[in-house]
């Protein structure tokens, strides 16, 4: 089963790396020779040493000196404070731990996954960079596998061993905390707010790791792993970090790999829907991890692991930052980035993201949860079959890499993919549905709305995966049915509202919404959707289908904004915190469900409702402030209005079945 590229061809140069893995012994694999190619310009130095050149370095003794003047701590408490914030935090790379991690692995992945694939072309460019400037692996975070699977493939290919960022909550599980701490990983607080002690030493740990060479250092730049399998708006603190000792001439260059991962289905499927819901997220235990033990032994089918070419920081970054500022600073000292560093670090995260989302390997399930989402109440097998088909063409000629067994039935390319995901899709008599939770007793209505808005969420996931193919034509296709005129400037007019309000739903990279206007219109002019003047866009004959289903892509988003918007404008109080509001607004959405006057499952997530309120804070709807260490927020009801009317001009809420996928 190989992947097709956007002209429907198998895509060289991706193998199954679990192909010799089945043929040959895991002991032999893990205890061979493995001798990676190290950074030329680094010296091999120990973890323990590693410790010390931060904790002698100049950097840590300039805070610690400003934080006695500002505390009166004396210099050896400090001191022993951030020896013991290193002592929590850093990693213990050790090859015998490595190894042990592979042979685990092997039998792990073999059991959970049909194959491994991976582009050879993109690991050997890798192992050119690895040889010449210091590495930064950036993937996209969407499963607990992601960093075990890289670590996997790096050993693999003989490649060096990449230290990671780790969420403090794995350190906890003590064998297992203390396996991955051996294996490359370091624990970073999910909370650091303002302690500038913990900043100083995680900071200069990061530029120390990059400075010496000591290891690729892998991140996810978008922070936290997905939820929603959407690629989320990029983090920039340990941008900030890993960059500053290029920007400092510490380093001549900076090498990042955006690496795109790809799951046909999800190990955390449910627990991600669960969460959404507000069930909450389970602590990361040993115990855990062998009630996970049921979890390994499903199909999980194929995952696809893309290396991207590389990105050389110092071509981005010329003619855009003027380095010799740095120049004016002695580079021990700590130096805040002026605005124009803080708009290239920003436009070059959101730029791996994008690469990222390009280099993403969709499979069939992503298409048929794109249709099964706009057929709630279910759909005939053959529907389903010719939708998902015409679904398939629409999405390479927007130049999405799709795997599709060749050489195999349509029919049973379904069948297989619905096998697959049992615990979402169910075939009776020749229909197609969603699968709901099955419980002990009597359910009651909001036992029965939660358990449909599980099995709807666990299906949007995987329409998420392959949601940014859509996101631009889809915003045209809905500015051109709300927009008063066929006139290129009125589309334009409601596209930017859209891309505004959105930005924080799909990976959007701000002041670029001339590119992402003509990027949409573009997708659609090769689709055959639209036709386009000097001055005006309009929808061919044969491109009605093509339009209907875009805007039925974004529907789910628009129509629970409009819910949101509600609640703020009818029923929430003009002030409130925001534990308090994500209970209240998951209570008002249920009644709407359960009567019936609200039909759209989705509105139940509380990252889109979060999501609305950033929005609302950006356009200045909605203001934020600190009281009782807690986020209060004040909303402005008429300017939230106006954002909700401008969002429902034009817009059918209940679009006709027949309009549909």
């Amino acid at each position: 089963m190989e992947p097709l590229s956007a002209d429907g061809t198998e895509l060289d140069g991706f193998f199954d790396i679990l192909e010799e893995r089945r043929r040959s012994s895991d002991l032999s694999y893990a205890f061979r020779t493995f001798t990676p190619q190290p950074y030329r310009g680094a010296t091999p130095i120990s973890a323990a040493a590693l410790n010390r050149m931060v904790l002698e370095s100049q950097h840590l003794s300039y805070i610690i000196q400003e934080i006695m003047e500002e505390s009166d701590k004396p210099h050896e408490a400090l001191l022993e404070e951030a020896s013991t914030m290193l002592d929590e935090m850093s990693q213990n790379l050790q090859l015998g731990f490595i190894r042990l991690l592979g042979y685990a692995l092997s039998k792990v992945f073999k059991s959970v996954f049909s194959s491994i694939h991976v582009n050879e072309d993109g690991l050997t460019r890798l192992q050119q960079a690895i040889q010449e400037y210091p590495v930064i692996l950036m993937p996209n975070h969407r499963s607990y596998m992601d960093f075990l699977a890289l670590s996997y493939i790096m050993f693999t290919y003989d490649l060096s061993i990449p230290v990671i960022a780790a969420g403090i909550p794995l350190m906890g599980m003590k064998l297992i905390g203390e396996i991955f701490r051996r294996s490359g990983a370091f624990f970073i607080r999910r909370a650091i707010g303002s302690d500038k002690l913990y900043w100083a030493v995680l900071s200069e740990y990061v530029r120390t790791i990059v400075r010496t060479g000591y290891a690729p250092l892998e991140f996810y730049v978008e922070g936290l792993r997905s939820r929603t399998l959407k690629s989320l708006t990029p983090k920039l603190g340990m941008m900030h970090m890993v960059l500053e000792p290029f920007f400092k001439g510490e380093v001549f260059d900076i090498c990042l790999v955006p690496i795109s991962i790809s799951y046909e289905r999800v190990l955390e499927e449910s627990l991600l829907a669960h969460e959404l819901l507000g069930v909450p997220k389970p602590k990361e235990t040993i115990g855990a991890l062998l009630k996970a033990r049921t979890v390994l032994k499903e199909d999980y089918g194929c995952m696809h692991v893309c290396f991207g070419n590389t990105v050389s920081v110092r071509d981005l970054v010329k003619g855009k930052i003027n380095c010799r500022q740095y120049n004016l600073v002695p580079r021990d000292l700590p130096m805040k980035p002026n605005e124009e560093t803080q708009e290239f670090v920003s436009g070059l995260a959101y730029m791996i993201i994008r690469l990222q989302e390009r280099n993403a390997i969709l499979c069939t399930w992503n298409l048929m949860a794109v249709v099964l989402l706009q057929n709630l109440q279910g759909i005939d097998l053959d529907l389903l079959t010719h939708k998902t088909l015409w679904l398939r063409r629409l999405v390479l000629r927007f130049g999405a890499h799709l795997r599709w067994p060749k050489n195999v039935p349509d029919s049973e390319v379904m069948s297989s993919s619905m096998r697959l995901h049992h615990s979402v899709v169910r075939c009776e008599k020749g229909r197609v549905y969603l699968v709901e939770e099955e419980g002990p007793g009597p359910v009651t209505q909001e036992e029965g709305v939660f358990r449909r808005a599980a099995a709807v969420l666990m299906c949007a996931s995987y329409r998420n995966q392959a949601v940014h193919v859509f996101t631009r034509p889809a915003m045209v296709a809905v500015a051109m049915t709300t927009a008063a005129s066929s006139s290129t400037d009125e589309i334009f007019h409601h596209f930017k509202f859209l891309l505004e309000l959105f930005s924080n739903e799909f990976v959007l990279i701000p002041g670029q919404a001339v590119q992402d206007f003509e990027e949409g219109c573009s997708l659609l002019q090769q689709s055959g959707a639209i036709s386009r003047s000097d001055e005006e866009i309009y929808v061919r004959d044969n491109g009605q289908e093509t339009i209907i289903f875009l805007r039925a892509i974004l529907q789910p988003f628009i129509e629970s904004y409009q819910v949101v918007f509600r609640y703020l404008c009818e029923e929430s109080s003009q002030t409130f915190r925001e534990k308090l509001f994500l209970t209240n607004i998951r209570c008002f959405i249920m009644k709407l469900l359960i009567s019936g006057e609200v039909e759209m499952y989705e509105c139940l997530s509380s990252d889109l409702q979060k999501n609305v309120l950033s929005a609302l804070l950006r356009m200045a709807a909605v203001t934020k402030t600190k009281v009782d260490d807690q986020n209060e927020f004040r909303v402005n009801k008429s300017a939230v209005k106006r954002i909700w009317d401008m969002l429902s001009k034009g817009w059918t809420p209940q679009i006709s079945v027949n309009g549909r996928l």
